[in-house]
C-alpha cells in the first residue's frame, strides 16, 4: 500500500512542476528507489513511459492555455519548456494530431490526458469446493 502513496506522490510532484524540467532524481527520492527503477515500474503500473506521460500532461495542459486565445504559442512554448516554437509544434502536433495555431483559433478538439491516480482495488474471489 506504502508504494502506491509513493506513486501519487510522484504524480504530486509531476503535476506541481509541470512547467519547470522534471528531476527525475528526485522522482526516485519521492518513491524511495533508483531513477531507473522508478521508471521500470512506472511504465509497468501506468502502461505508459513517465517521459511520454509528463509529455502528453504538458501539451494537454498547454491546449488549455491555448482555448483562452489570448497567449500566444510562443508564449505557451517557453512556459511547458520548449526553447523553440517549431519543436513544440512538433510535440503538440505528435500529441493532438493538429497545430497549435489551429486550438488558438477556436472550434477544434484536442485530446486531453487527464492526470494518474493510483488506486489498490480488491476484487471478489470465488473457490469452488468441492
Amino acid at each position: 500500500m506504502e508504494w502506491i502513496e509513493r506513486f501519487n506522490s510522484v504524480i504530486n510532484y509531476i503535476e506541481e512542476n509541470i512547467t519547470q524540467q522534471i528531476d527525475y532524481e528526485e522522482i526516485a527520492k519521492i518513491a524511495c528507489c533508483s531513477s531507473y527503477h522508478f521508471q521500470r515500474m512506472f511504465t509497468y503500473m501506468a502502461g505508459i513511459p513517465l517521459s511520454e506521460y509528463i509529455r502528453k500532461r504538458k501539451m494537454s495542459l498547454a491546449a488549455v492555455d491555448l482555448q483562452g486565445g489570448d497567449k500566444r504559442v510562443v508564449d505557451v512554448a517557453g512556459k511547458y519548456g520548449y526553447n523553440s516554437p517549431t519543436a513544440f509544434n512538433r510535440a503538440f502536433h505528435a500529441i493532438h494530431g493538429i497545430s497549435p495555431s489551429a486550438v488558438k483559433s477556436g472550434n477544434v478538439y484536442v485530446k486531453s490526458f487527464p492526470r494518474l491516480l493510483f488506486k489498490l482495488v480488491v476484487k471478489d474471489l470465488l473457490i469452488k469446493v468441492k
